[in-house]
């Protein structure tokens, strides 16, 4: 497959493209998405990281001479409203292009629909491993690290930091399985000496934690891993806080801004470190410019949510262009082996399961930063794919036939 390179311009775009046709039908980016409800923060913050990607494309000039027009579909954080409301969608509408935010469970019920009926479903949200492992399809594209490099970069960082005994507390559904699995895996093939103390699985909207943190007290680990997101990360934070465990986090998604300003309490934060594909503390010249342009255009920071989702947007954007024409094939075909360069680093397109192979960022919790008066991450530093990409012929992927 010829690797094809995009290098964006992130400072100057929207600036040099032409005016796209007022005359022609946009090009339409439906966004499955939970808007309401318990995570609906979460589910917004990452459609304003679309809507951004979206205002800068239209701004310079349209995809192909076309505006790219979002239509955002509310899937209640449920399997089975997001496949009823785009099935709805597309009994009146043709649809080409679908992305996928908050859940795997979503990602894994609307990527079979998607083969069905022949239109490209990309995520920037979506890490369970299964959905380019054994359930991966044509159609289905992952712009996100899956569990495999999440997990594995934050095993690969407490090795190297001499962390020898883990305890882990999780979700109970597929990503939050999916990531434990793959972390306890990279820590033993890294360090087959360390122990794993214990693992725990709660429903999604715990209300309590208070046994659990008991158990983490009584094992006494070095550290706790956790994909923990939304309220059942604020709630573990402020329980272990109040119980009085003193054994760090290091999780997902403790950058997300939205939860720690929820939490309210930078003690229960510092010290704690996170890992992503996105942070706003990384420390390239490339993202201290499109921080400063977010900043400046929107009034706030594009956190992990916005920044992941914008520049899935763009690499699909990118992906567009390069088939040079609006059909899925042709993009597909075009998307593949396809490099993008931005903010986060060089993301690559893998031809062989659709998964972007990139580097993972980590950062510690710390109290001073530029960006906000409570805790936030620190400058992050980064693990490059090849340490934590599982190979093709490992990942499951039978093949991505028509």
């Amino acid at each position: 497959m010829l690797l094809r390179c995009v290098i964006v311009a992130w400072m100057i775009m929207g600036i040099c493209g032409t005016a796209y046709s007022e005359n022609s039908e946009p090009i339409q980016l439906l966004v499955c998405e939970v808007l309401s409800g318990a995570f609906q923060e979460a589910g917004e913050s990452y459609l304003e990281g679309v809507e951004y990607a979206v205002e800068e494309i239209n701004s310079g000039g349209g995809l192909l001479g076309r505006k790219v027009e979002i239509v955002p579909i509310d899937n209640t954080l449920s399997p089975d409203v997001a496949v009823q409301k785009l099935s709805e969608y597309l009994q009146k509408s043709p649809v080409k292009y679908v992305l996928s935010g908050l859940g795997s469970h979503i990602a894994l019920a609307l990527s079979p629909l998607a083969k069905e009926k022949k239109f490209i479903l990309f995520t920037y949200g979506a890490e369970a491993d299964s959905l380019t492992g054994e359930k991966c399809n044509r159609y289905f594209f992952r712009t996100v690290a899956n569990t495999s490099m999440h997990s594995g970069a934050l095993a690969f960082w407490m090795v190297k930091n001499g962390y020898k005994k883990v305890f882990s507390i999780a979700q109970d559904y597929v990503l939050g399985r999916a990531a434990t699995a793959s972390f306890k895996k990279k820590l033993k093939e890294l360090s087959p000496s360390a122990e794993f103390l214990g693992e725990i699985y709660h429903p999604i909207g715990e209300k309590d934690f208070n046994q659990h943190i008991q158990k983490m007290l009584a094992s006494n680990p070095d550290i706790v891993f956790t994909p923990n997101w939304g309220s059942d990360l604020i709630l573990l934070m402020k329980t272990a806080k109040a119980m009085g465990l003193k054994t760090k986090l290091a999780g997902y998604y403790l950058n997300d801004n939205g939860s720690l300003k929820a939490l309210g309490d930078d003690k229960a934060i510092i010290g704690n470190f996170t890992a992503e594909n996105y942070m706003v503390s990384i420390p390239t010249p490339e993202n201290k410019s499109f921080v400063a342009k977010f900043h400046k255009d929107k009034g706030y920071y594009p956190i992990l949510t916005r920044g992941k989702a914008y520049m899935a947007t763009r690499f699909w954007a990118e992906a567009v262009k390069a088939a040079g024409k609006d059909e899925v094939e042709a993009v597909i075909n075009a998307w593949e082996g396809l490099l993008f360069s931005g903010p986060a680093g060089k993301w690559y397109m893998r031809p062989c399961d659709h998964q972007t192979l990139m580097p993972i960022w980590i950062a510690e919790l710390v109290k001073d930063n530029p960006f906000f008066d409570h805790a936030f991450v620190g400058t992050a530093t980064n693990i490059p794919a090849k340490f934590i990409a599982v190979p093709c012929a490992e990942s499951g992927c039978p093949g991505l036939e028509k």
